[in-house]
């Protein structure tokens, strides 16, 4: 994640809005790194009212800002913990109106210097917050996250290599069960040839971001390595216990050169035994 990590702080060097914010999101969106413990001090942030008008006054989430001088076209604010976060917009003071603003978002640091992931739940097998599975060589994948339900937080799932590199994902779907939602995307790699080793890992970055809170999870893998062929296609059971049987319809062909191998599990009705 390195060059992207650069790529960002040159965007963030260009913006100058934000003193201390460690990176740049998107337009007037920033990512504060912050540890919560007692020991670590809060990042000061100073935000620059983006306005000729020189009588301005800040706010915080359409409320007053209580952190320290409302008024001037600088307002420095200490973020440490979520209450910090959120919107931050100067407004004129003679009509109100909001003149610009600027979103801090709250990425939580461990002692360690690693994001404490807090939005996402991970899958048990594997453990991981992001999994990424593929039916065949077509170099179609699905990808799919679990959240607990919140609908204000929002996910963008994309390539590490530029804004979509050779990878395009579609709009995530979400399918709730009770407490918990999960995600899915499906993504192409463009220009995939299933008959060449692959030499480059697929880089995948998911960005999860509520009203205050900033995480980013990543996955690297080969096509090769994430590959779950669909069930086969069970064609006849005669009454000899012979039992026949076709590769899946989603399988890549031609089946000589992506072999399967079927494992078959005989159950005996009398003696309750299996047989493999």
């Amino acid at each position: 994640m390195s060059h992207l990590l650069c790529a960002l702080l040159s965007l963030f060097s260009l913006a100058a809005l934000l003193e201390s914010a460690q990176w740049k999101l998107q337009e007037n969106v920033f990512v504060i790194d912050s540890r919560w413990d007692a020991e670590a001090p809060a990042t000061t942030v100073e935000l620059s009212c983006d306005s000729p008008e020189e009588a301005v006054l800040w706010r915080k989430d359409s409320s007053p800002f209580q952190g320290g001088t409302q008024r001037g076209k600088t307002l420095r604010v200490a973020v440490k913990e979520l209450p910090d976060g959120g919107n931050y917009s100067c407004v004129s003071e003679e009509s109100l109106r909001v003149l610009s603003s600027s979103l801090l978002l709250i990425a939580r640091i461990g002692p360690g210097g690693s994001v404490l992931r807090d939005i996402l739940k991970t899958f048990q097998e594997p453990r991981t917050f992001l999994k990424c599975e593929a039916k065949n060589y077509s170099g179609i994948f699905t990808c799919s996250w679990m959240t607990e339900n919140n609908p204000n937080v929002k996910f963008t799932i994309r390539s590490l290599e530029g804004p979509q590199g050779d990878v395009s994902c579609s709009s995530p779907l979400a399918v709730t069960e009770g407490a918990l939602t999960t995600y899915t995307a499906q993504c192409h790699k463009e220009n995939f040839c299933p008959f060449a080793e692959e030499h480059q890992p697929i880089d995948i970055l998911l960005e999860a971001i509520d009203e205050v809170l900033y995480e980013n999870y990543t996955a690297s893998f080969f096509i090769r390595d994430i590959i779950k062929p669909d069930p086969p296609q069970c064609q006849h059971v005669a009454t000899n216990g012979t039992v026949t049987w076709t590769y899946p319809r989603t399988w890549s062909t031609p089946n000589s050169y992506f072999p399967l191998t079927f494992k078959v599990k005989v159950k005996s009705t009398r003696r309750h035994r299996y047989q493999v």
